[in-house]
């Protein structure tokens, strides 16, 4: 049996266990762990430009494409003896890890960089490194060669100005592909400049002989939006809201933009000390509770909470575009590659600050809070239309790659959307008509028998369930509720077409409360319109004249009538009645029809509308009936 002594213990001395287990410190040896080297020394002088000794960071990628320069105007790393090690600072610093100047108060307020394991670790993996400083008016040089010195820290000359610049070429016996990507070092150079206000950070890629340079004024502001032209989102509100603290006060140093926009999802970027946090953290679940708690005070304090429909924290964050940036003192990191941050305490730091500065600027700003809130409560009516029967949504949905259209639909031949227009038409009879009167090439005609589902008060089960309906969204194509895809409407118009009367008019408002209840992108994006049919025909001697209502009669009489012959006089019972060319002058033919785009100028009014008066409760209709009952001069009965 073999015996286990002493002499079986291995000991990993200086940087060997960097060289022995690299993936422990930068997370591996692929491309992301090659581009890791590269942020750690970026870190330093991004360090020192956080805290206040740089202003100017220049990166170059030289033309071989496997060796890369950092260079900042900071301080310098120290040359002279460490008291305790008795060889040079510069020295102890690229060669052994956890010494650095990051861990004592005074150096450094906040950092970025892996506390004094950064600069050593990249000298360990590199094949040759060499650091340059510049201070106390010389320039100074050391060069390593996989970890170790190769001879002593060297005055090359005199100098002005301070700084360090650090040369660096991986080992290829470490990584099996050096190669760096000048996009992948670009883009994380552009958002460092957008973290760091007004740094100038220059990225010379000589493989390319580009020259880049970023510095942006704005910051985080500039940043968000640069994400929002990324994403193709359009803000909900113009102006985004903004906020910087700069933690002298004890609480934590923090930068935040966001705003609200049309999209369905939400897309938050968190940085801790400069560095990406792509699983989020502490800091992101403190920015979340502090927004969520901003907004519900928000809504309680103004009286504007929904009716019919509690709201989530999901539905507040439905559509946000935001970007976080905190700095820490001691940050406490998931793993050496810094993804996700682990700070207890920056849960309570972050909330507390974006809590009360969120909370007065939607109070300042009463008209942006108050459509941020509309688009809060579509997404908590969406979500609620998308709970029920989500089996049913995704089977019977237009999205489906099956998709066969409804047997009574006669499509139009263009392939061209935006030229396309769909008529809804009230009733068979009126579908006859349209279908013979229209354009064939882009009008379709869809006739719904009688009056639709009432889908305020229904589930999505029953809505579903619903022929006229279900038929409405296979024609559309572009699904409903949390399955909506803009992308796959087929048609650029959708309209209305019911009777001028008030049978017409109660179909027409089932039709907008299904479309705004579970398609309202629809109508955001200005795809709804109601048609005008007339109501009446007027003939005065030869001339034809039409009306869309009463006051519209009386009007057409008072200009035209001139007592030259007696009027005659034709109310029209329903569209089924008017002949296909008649049918089509007055209301289809784009040159002459009238058309009344559906559009929504306060959506929380309108939420409230619609729910109170297709709503389960009959109060708000009574009362609405008998404020108006004056107003009823005549009723279809």
């Amino acid at each position: 049996m073999a015996t286990y002594t002493a002499k079986d213990i291995t000991v990993l001395e200086g940087l060997e266990p960097v060289r022995k287990r690299p993936g422990m410190y930068i997370g591996g040896v692929s491309a992301a762990g090659l581009h890791h080297l590269v942020w750690e020394v970026l870190d330093n002088s991004i360090d020192e430009a956080m805290n206040g000794h740089a202003s100017t960071i220049v990166v170059t990628l030289h033309e071989d494409g496997s060796s890369i320069t950092i260079a900042d105007d900071g301080r310098g790393i120290p040359v002279d003896k460490h008291p305790k090690t008795k060889k040079s600072a510069i020295e102890v610093i690229f060669t052994t890890l956890h010494a650095g100047g990051k861990f004592e108060s005074g150096s450094y307020k906040t950092s970025g960089g892996l506390h004094g394991v950064g600069a050593s670790v990249v000298n360990a993996l590199s094949k040759e490194l060499v650091a340059t400083v510049r201070r106390d008016g010389a320039e100074w040089e050391m060069r390593f060669k996989q970890g170790q010195p190769v001879g002593a820290v060297r005055k090359v000359g005199p100098a002005r100005g301070s700084g360090t610049a650090v040369f660096f070429r991986p080992d290829s016996t470490i990584f099996p592909k050096i190669e760096f990507d000048p996009e992948t070092i670009r883009l994380r150079l552009e958002v460092s400049s957008y973290l760091h206000q007004g740094v100038r950070i220059t990225f010379e890629d000589q493989t390319r002989s580009e020259k880049h340079v970023f510095q942006h004024s704005e910051g985080l502001a500039d940043y968000l939006k640069t994400i929002l032209k990324e994403r193709t989102a359009t803000p909900v509100h113009e102006a985004a809201f903004t906020h910087s603290r700069d933690g002298e006060d004890g609480g934590v140093r923090l930068d935040v933009a966001l705003q609200w926009t049309q999209s369905t999802d939400e897309h938050v970027r968190s940085y801790v000390n400069g560095i990406p946090t792509g699983s989020g953290g502490t800091h992101e679940n403190g920015f979340r509770a502090g927004l969520g708690k901003a907004v519900r005070n928000f809504i309680d304090t103004h009286n504007l909470s929904p009716k019919g429909v509690t709201l989530t924290a999901e539905d507040i964050r439905e559509g946000l575009v935001a970007v976080l940036s905190v700095f820490l003192a001691e940050p406490q990191f998931q793993g050496q590659t810094k993804d996700r941050l682990n700070n207890a305490e920056a849960m309570a730091l972050v909330d507390s600050a974006v809590r009360p500065a969120l909370e007065h600027w939607l109070n300042t700003n009463i008209s942006v809070a108050e459509s941020i809130v509309a688009r809060i409560i579509l997404a908590a009516r969406a979500r609620e239309a998308s709970r029920v029967a989500q089996q049913e949504v995704t089977r019977k949905t237009a999205m489906s790659s099956r998709l066969t259209l409804p047997g009574k639909l006669s499509d139009c031949s263009t392939a061209n959307r935006e030229e396309s227009e769909i008529f809804i038409v009230e009733g068979d009879s009126a579908g006859g008509s349209a279908k013979q009167g229209r354009d064939r090439t882009r009008q379709a005609i869809l006739p719904l028998r009688g009056k639709v589902l009432n889908t305020e008060s229904a589930s999505l089960a029953k809505v579903l369930e619903n022929k006229e309906l279900s038929d409405l969204v296979t024609a559309l194509g572009c699904g409903l509720g949390k399955n909506f895809d803009l992308a796959r409407l087929r048609y650029g118009k959708i309209i209305i077409l019911a009777d001028a009367d008030s049978d017409g008019h109660h179909i027409a408002t089932l039709l907008l409360t299904f479309i705004y209840r579970h398609m309202p992108v629809l109508i955001t994006h200005g795809h709804v319109y109601l048609a005008q049919p007339p109501l009446y025909r007027i003939d005065i001697a030869k001339e034809s004249y039409w009306a869309l209502d009463e006051a519209h009669k009386a009007r057409i009489l008072r200009l035209h009538g001139n007592g030259r012959s007696h009027p005659e006089i034709t109310r029209f019972k329903g569209l089924g009645e008017m002949m296909p060319k008649v049918l089509w002058e007055t209301t289809m033919n784009p040159r002459t029809r009238r058309l009344l785009k559906v559009d929504i100028a306060d959506q929380i009014l309108t939420d409230r509308v619609i729910n109170e008066l297709m709503g389960k409760d009959p109060s708000a209709r009574f009362r609405f009936i008998m404020d108006r009952a004056e107003e009823a001069e005549e009723l279809d009965v």
